[in-house]
């Protein structure tokens, strides 16, 4: 861009250069070197020279990372050299050297080998008091030569370089968060494959058991009277457990998957509110706790899988008895709202702790850290909310002030179809 001779015309070039130099900084799209790079050309621009560099320490030696002449970069000097920027770099101080041939300090510098003209410009990169650089000036265009006035160009420079360099470990620190973070979330994935793989093949082997033991029990009930029943209702109502997991886990794979097909047919709500009521009953009867059902008298019909729905009323069901009280009472129901049927289930047990309201229908999320024969292992109501949305329908919770209200919604059944 060239320095004009006019006050003004300088000012308005530092500008400039300035100006162009602040575009480098926040540029995105420039590799690191390649940042340097032009902002080296920016300097010797504004200062008419024609040659440059900038050298960074690394690893207690100065490296060259830009420089005018290409044969230059990543050559090394050591901090000791009896170079100008081994100097700079060791004081902490600018340099401007008139005429190197005459600097006694140099006398191992080769005259005419590396220099058209005489003057040297070098100035330290310092930040947080330390140097981390340095960049070096000279072979001036034109007949003049470097002069003392330059050196304060420099020095200002580099304070920008600073900058320039400051955002780069940040760029770099960001993106070594990203490649960790990526390599992590590859790690969470990998283990997320692995459960499920886990969960479907503890499905296969439990389901020929399962079925066994259910059949036994069921032969058993016709032979057992009197006490010899509350052990076998016991095992019964564990195997309905065990069952409703397996199903969970079965179920939740295809719905993630889209492979669940629904089996849709016109169903009375107050019928599946009393099917998944008498299913219950063993269970709540243990805990001491009664089941009321209310359908307020409506006579509503939804489209839905009949299976696939009653599961869902089941496992809030069986949710709400695990976290309420013996003796306490628990209620089923179903209302009209709007053009939808909500079912509920509402318990008095302790409510949702508020650091999960926002996660409760999560995979493998879990109300309790409790373990019993009622509370599961955190598919029960990631279930019910892969089956509602998969009828177009919505779940939520909320507390009651003293206890918790689980409901869902699906499209009521259209008027004149079947």
């Amino acid at each position: 861009m060239g320095k004009k001779t006019t006050k003004t015309a300088d000012c308005s070039d530092l500008l400039t250069a300035v100006a162009a130099i602040g575009r480098e900084i926040t540029a995105s799209r420039h590799r690191a070197d390649s940042k340097l790079a032009r902002v080296l050309t920016i300097i010797l621009e504004y200062l008419e020279a024609e040659q440059g560099s900038i050298m960074l320490v690394e690893r207690g030696r100065l490296v060259v990372r830009a420089a005018s002449r290409s044969s230059l970069i990543g050559i090394a000097q050591e901090m000791d050299d009896s170079s100008v920027a081994a100097w700079v770099a060791k004081h902490g101080r600018p340099l401007f050297i008139p005429d190197i041939t005459r600097d006694k300090r140099f006398p191992a510098r080769p005259t005419g080998r590396n220099y058209r003209k005489n003057s040297l410009l070098s100035a330290p990169i310092i930040q947080n008091g330390r140097v981390i650089g340095v960049i070096n000036v000279t072979d001036k265009a034109g007949r003049q030569d470097l002069n003392q006035e330059d050196i304060t160009y420099l020095v200002e420079f580099c304070g920008m370089v600073v900058w320039l360099l400051r955002q780069q470990k940040m760029a770099e620190r960001i993106r070594r968060q990203k490649e960790r973070l990526r390599k992590k979330n590859e790690e969470l994935k990998r283990q997320e494959r692995l459960r499920d793989e886990l969960s479907q093949a503890l499905v296969h082997d439990l389901k020929g058991p399962l079925a066994e033991v259910v059949a036994n029990l069921d032969i058993l009930s016709y032979f057992l009277k009197g006490d010899e029943r509350e052990f076998l209702q016991a095992a019964q109502v564990g195997c309905d457990r065990a069952v409703r997991m397996v199903n969970n886990l079965v179920s939740v794979g295809r719905l993630e998957d889209g492979r669940m097909r629904l089996i849709i047919e016109r169903l009375p709500a107050a019928d599946l509110i009393a099917e998944a009521a008498a299913g219950i009953s063993s269970l709540a009867a243990i805990r001491g706790i009664t089941v009321e059902t209310d359908t307020g008298g409506d006579a509503l019909e939804i489209d839905a899988d009949r299976t696939m729905i009653l599961r869902v009323l089941q496992n809030l069901l069986t949710n709400a008895i695990g976290h309420s009280p013996e003796g306490s009472g628990i209620v089923m129901g179903c209302r009209r709202r709007g053009r939808s049927a909500e079912f509920y289930v509402r318990d008095h047990g302790p409510g949702i702790p508020p650091d999960k309201m926002d996660y409760i229908f999560d995979k493998y999320a879990r109300i309790s850290d409790r373990e019993d024969c009622v509370v599961g292992t955190g598919l029960g109501l990631y279930f019910c909310r892969l089956a509602v949305r998969a009828h177009k329908g919505s779940i939520g919770v909320e507390n009651t002030g003293d206890g918790s209200r689980f409901h869902f919604r699906i499209p009521l059944a259209a008027e004149g179809t079947r």
